[in-house]
């Protein structure tokens, strides 16, 4: 992973480096305007400066939400799917995703004029089995039929089939169904996306995920967003913390009831 380590210095690598919004016909006092974490993206917009970026957060702090509106700027459908391709489906677009801007680096501005030369997909773990069943075995998908697999191994099979391109790839939540191992295997997919052109923007709850190094990580939350290193995060130090003595955890909650 050290080759991860240089890709700072290779902007030239970024599909898109900006996200910006248009907030003239927003209403700050409604949901999700209201959240902290919209309302500064919505103010300073968010810049992207390597490959790879985590964003990370309570329930609730807006990192699906914004996960969500990035991937439909970029014209993919908000349930998850495939770049390029529309879904039928009379669904408009969330709130946010409506005035979402995505700003592309010179060398991939050719996916802001072109809706069919853009790649990527959306893997989000609330919808995706029901999505996955239903486009298995479809053209520029995956043969296998993941209903007669696990929850994990169907992650694997479209991660594996799916995030093989340069591209831009949006995940929500992807370790939900996986194990140990098998996020293992994520960081070593995100880090050869990565390596070789894409760009890949996750919303995670995973200490795991989020030490991939040379990997951005901005914190959602009452504070709205800030850019922390791994070893900042709250949800490593309440990994850390559970793990060494679960009882410091537990007596409080176990107490309750």
């Amino acid at each position: 992973m050290a080759k991860l380590l240089t890709l700072k210095k290779q902007v030239k690598k970024l599909i898109i480096e900006r996200a910006v919004c248009q907030v003239a016909s927003t209403n700050p006092n409604q949901w999700p305007f209201n959240v902290p974490a919209v309302a500064q993206l919505l103010e300073e917009g968010l810049t992207f400066t390597v490959p790879i970026t985590f964003l990370v957060g309570e329930n609730g702090s807006g990192k699906s939400t914004v996960i969500e509106a990035l991937a439909e700027a970029y014209g993919l459908d908000a349930r998850g799917g495939r770049a390029g391709r529309k879904y039928v489906n009379d669904r408009p677009k969330t709130p946010l995703g409506e005035v979402m801007q995505l700003d592309y680096t010179p060398k991939c501005s050719k996916y802001s004029a072109s809706f069919r030369r853009r790649k990527g997909y959306f893997l989000r773990a609330e919808t995706a089995f029901g999505f996955m069943s239903f486009v298995s075995g479809m053209y520029r998908y995956w043969e296998e039929n993941i209903t007669e697999m696990s929850h994990g191994e169907g992650f694997l099979t479209v991660l594996n089939t799916m995030f093989d391109d340069p591209g831009l790839y949006f995940m929500d939540e992807p370790e939900a169904p996986l194990s140990f191992s098998s996020c293992l295997r994520l960081v070593a997919l995100m880090n050869r996306i990565a390596t070789t052109g894409g760009q890949v923007i996750c919303a995670t709850h995973s200490p795991l995920l989020t030490a991939l190094p040379g990997a951005e990580i901005f914190e959602f939350g009452s504070h709205g967003i800030r850019m922390v290193s791994w070893k900042e995060l709250d949800l490593v130090d309440h990994w850390r913390r559970y793990l060494n003595d679960p009882s410091f955890y537990l007596r409080h909650i176990l107490e309750e009831d």
